[in-house]
């Protein structure tokens, strides 16, 4: 099935980000009904099942629109330059529950095969929440950023570093720092932290932002 919501991206151009949403809707019927619903006006790439179907909406070439309104490290119109892959789950709305080990295997696979054909940093693998910290929470804290790295796609590090200022290491991170503040906080901590999603800027949070900026700004992280 192919989505109409697509159209040419910019020639200029480079796809150089890779973005992850859940689908936040009851099921994976739904949810591509409504990625392929013209009056919807959303669509992504990529929709991944709970069995570890994927669907192909959109190709990679084309730009999809599920980024909307967007920041990262400084970009803004994220569906200009991203790969959009939406993964079934109910959400915070309708019962927010785990991804299965099937599903997520299938994220894994299409997240490399993606990675090895876009020119696209670890640092630029990112959550919808991460790019839209104001608007949304997914895939959200259940989320698993951790494994996912194992497996090659993105970054992650469990290390607490000594606390810095914390408002410029979320900014060096890639968060849009003209929002309010505890949103960026929560939306750093939905990532990295997701034991604690509370907005508060205590030291631990402080501490896992400084070991991610570090991360971030070695040179492995901008192959």
């Amino acid at each position: 099935m192919t989505s109409p919501n697509q159209d040419a991206r910019p020639g200029n151009a480079s796809i150089d980000h890779l973005v992850l949403h859940y689908t936040g809707m009851q099921s994976a019927e739904a949810a591509i009904a409504r990625l392929c619903d013209p009056a919807a006006k959303v669509s992504a790439h990529y929709v991944v099942a709970e069995d570890g179907t994927i669907h192909a909406l959109v190709p990679e070439n084309r730009r999809a629109w599920h980024a909307g309104v967007s920041f990262w490290r400084g970009a803004r119109a994220l569906n200009d330059r991203s790969v959009g892959i939406e993964i079934v789950n109910p959400g915070h709305e309708f019962g927010y529950r785990r991804f299965p080990a099937a599903q997520m295997a299938a994220v894994a696979s299409l997240c490399r095969a993606i990675l090895a054909r876009n020119p696209i940093p670890p640092r630029n693998v990112v959550a919808h929440s991460d790019i839209a910290p104001d608007r949304k929470q997914d895939p959200g804290e259940l989320f698993p950023w951790s494994w996912l790295a194992e497996q090659g796609v993105g970054f992650w590090t469990g290390e607490v570093a000594a606390p810095g200022d914390l408002m410029a290491d979320l900014a060096a991170i890639g968060y849009d720092m003209s929002l309010d503040p505890a949103v960026v906080v929560a939306a750093f901590q939905r990532r990295f932290r997701p034991a604690r999603v509370d907005g508060i800027a205590d030291a631990e949070t402080a501490g896992r932002a400084a070991a991610i900026r570090e991360l971030v700004e070695a040179a492995c992280v901008f192959i």
